[in-house]
């Protein structure tokens, strides 16, 4: 959305939210992205239902840096609760505990033949033998980064976040919440069916162990097996299988597709991301240790105003916002400790943005903590693509991990996960003025806290 936030979406943040009646006019400023992209709701738990898919092609029809697909498909990973998901997050809030998990999780809607109510529905991707298909995938579930394979299948990996990508061959795919993969599927396994399906990826908590599937099937006469076979996952809470796919991600950074990483840092951010407790009084909610779940970035836990920040800096209204968004956490300690003492898990509230100057040179570190419980964060930063340009696991060290940070050909990512008690560095140039929220694309996370705005 090059110079133009107004229609980003986030409820006051960018925008009030759309009142019920009445209409809102998106206009989509697109600025020099390929590939697929995806657009949801920002209020509450909306986006459960309300998303779906863009694409965007070459200029020049089929200029694609890999051989032309044969045909093309849209794959979007979804989520379902048997209730109102509304009153899953009323109750979610009102708990102060981990929200009800869901009871299916989708691919194009459907849950798929291991589920009772949708056999006759199941989703269907007709392939013929020898013929090469570009798969376009999105993660529209709500909270969980996803493992994805093809039964007797590899897939070669060609982009993600509409950028281009080295082709990377693999069995398996790990996407989170927010993020778009292109993948190449070659059908050259004997003619049959073949179940493709998507299993959670969750480093901790509670989570939805069902399995959704959808069935490729080759043309051709031969007798379909009574039930296709069913790929093989990483166990559920794997951290390394979902950060070895994800760490393998690079920019094509040729001649036809550069790289623009910028070199010469002239910001430097560090963020903490952390879950927290806030005590409960009178027994009144159902978090650990008699607390109320939260999450913070640099134990600030980010409360929404009721006047969008984006108009409040425009027409110059006072009080809605500050300008004193740390840079740094307020105090240091040793984010990945097996055992964070309990009194450094309590956040402070703050309705804080970061102010970039225009044009500055932006390096953001991003530091997973281990208070109340260590998880992933997919992090999303709205108006930006930025450069992947380092991750690791424990606590980010400002002198020695620099030296090993891809400055060649890192990823041009929109959501990148930041692995369990690890850190993952990016860098942008700030040249998109406007107000953009940056947040954790987990939704539990989003309500709890995690975000704060990006103003320059």
């Amino acid at each position: 959305m090059p110079r133009y936030p107004w229609s980003d979406g986030p409820e006051y943040v960018t925008q009030c939210p759309i009142r019920p009646g009445t209409k809102f006019s998106q206009r989509i400023v697109l600025s020099d992205e390929e590939g697929t992209l995806w657009w949801h709701a920002h209020s509450e738990w909306s986006r459960a239902t309300v998303y779906g898919a863009i694409v965007i092609y070459p200029k020049k029809k089929n200029d694609y840096p890999f051989p032309k697909p044969h045909a093309e498909k849209l794959i979007i990973l979804g989520e379902w609760w048997n209730s109102d998901v509304e009153e899953v997050l009323n109750e979610f809030m009102a708990s102060g505990a981990d929200p009800n998990v869901s009871d299916a999780f989708l691919i194009n809607g459907q849950p798929g033949d291991l589920y009772p109510c949708s056999r006759s529905d199941t989703f269907k991707l007709t392939v013929e033998y020898g013929k090469t298909y570009l798969l376009r995938m999105v993660n529209a579930v709500m909270n969980n980064i996803m493992f994805f394979k093809i039964a007797n299948h590899s897939v070669t990996v060609v982009g993600s976040d509409a950028s281009y990508t080295k082709p990377i061959k693999s069995d398996y795919i790990a996407i989170s919440p927010g993020q778009t993969i292109d993948f190449l599927l070659k059908a050259n396994q004997k003619p049959s069916h073949y179940y493709m399906a998507s299993r959670v990826y969750a480093s901790t908590g509670k989570y939805d162990n069902t399995t959704t599937t959808a069935i490729v099937e080759y043309r051709g006469n031969y007798t379909p097996p009574a039930s296709p076979l069913l790929p093989s996952f990483p166990v559920f809470n794997d951290t390394n299988a979902s950060t070895n796919f994800t760490g393998q991600l690079r920019s094509l950074a040729n001649k036809k597709y550069p790289i623009d990483v910028p070199l010469n840092v002239t910001t430097k951010l560090f963020f903490t991301l952390s879950i927290n407790l806030i005590p409960c009084t009178n027994n009144s909610c159902d978090g650990s240790f008699n607390g109320r779940l939260s999450a913070s970035v640099n134990n600030i836990t980010f409360q929404l105003p009721r006047v969008d920040i984006l108009q409040a800096y425009y027409r110059r209204i006072r009080g809605v916002y500050g300008t004193d968004f740390p840079n740094n956490p307020p105090f240091t300690f040793n984010y990945t400790q097996d055992l964070v003492p309990q009194d450094l898990w309590r956040p402070q509230n703050g309705t804080d943005v970061v102010v970039l100057d225009y044009n500055s040179t932006v390096e953001l570190v991003f530091q997973g903590t281990n208070t109340v419980a260590g998880i992933d964060h997919p992090m999303h930063l709205h108006g930006y693509s930025f450069y992947v340009v380092g991750w690791g696991f424990g606590n980010f060290d400002k002198d020695k991990d620099p030296l090993n940070y891809n400055l060649v050909d890192p990823p041009l990512m929109e959501t990148i996960a930041v692995p369990k008690n690890g850190w993952t560095a990016i860098r942008f140039k700030a040249n998109n003025p406007g107000v953009w929220m940056m947040h954790c694309h987990f939704e539990r996370h989003v309500k709890l806290g995690n975000g704060n705005g990006v103003h320059c």
